[in-house]
């Protein structure tokens, strides 16, 4: 037997995406092999983006309403993240320069994945591109805001860097993906901090 054998795949829900219930055998560090019963929801995998400005020491973020943060305790349900999406069908840079575009009106060709991640291992399949772009005024060629067939409604802001550092501590920036980026640009040098 491998570590883990899977016994019975149950789909709970496929509404929005898919909900399953896995019944597995797993053999554990003492040799003893254990049946367990786990969900997990499958989304499918997405990419995300911050996009800085080297001149003007800015990053671009945008704001939304997400309602499961809404429900867990965020009174207005609005998150300040960088540029998300799921990939549907493209690959992780065509996603990503998709989004951008569609979400914060920027256009970026030069995209640099610096790594990936699973966000919440525990329960949801998703793995997350993480990419970093520098943007510059020219690239503009919309006002972003998202897809109204997809019920969108992004705002477009554009911080100092060290303003959305600062918004980490005091709780302004909560989403995992963002705190994550911004960490990596101050890691690596992106942008200057005063």
């Amino acid at each position: 037997m491998n570590d883990v054998n899977i016994i019975n795949t149950e789909i709970l829900s496929d509404n929005w995406y898919t909900l399953k219930k896995i019944t597995y055998e797993m053999r554990h560090n003492d040799g003893s092999v254990r049946l367990q019963h786990r969900e997990a929801y499958d989304r499918g995998n997405g990419a995300t983006i911050l996009l800085y400005n080297k001149q003007l020491q800015s990053v671009i973020l945008t704001q939304q309403f997400r309602l499961p943060t809404y429900i867990n305790g965020n009174e207005t349900g609005l998150l300040i993240e960088c540029c998300a999406g799921l990939l549907d069908k493209d690959n992780p840079e065509d996603c990503i320069r998709r989004e951008t575009e569609e979400e914060t009106g920027y256009q970026v060709n030069d995209v640099k994945k610096v790594f990936e991640a699973y966000m919440s291992p525990g329960s949801v399949t998703e793995i997350l591109y993480f990419f970093v772009a520098e943007c510059t005024p020219a690239m503009k060629i919309s006002e972003g805001g998202g897809i109204e067939e997809e019920s969108e409604n992004i705002r477009v802001m554009e911080l100092p860097f060290t303003n959305a550092l600062e918004m980490i501590k005091t709780g302004e920036i909560k989403d995992a993906k963002t705190i994550m980026l911004l960490q990596y640009a101050q890691i690596n040098q992106l942008l200057e901090i005063y």
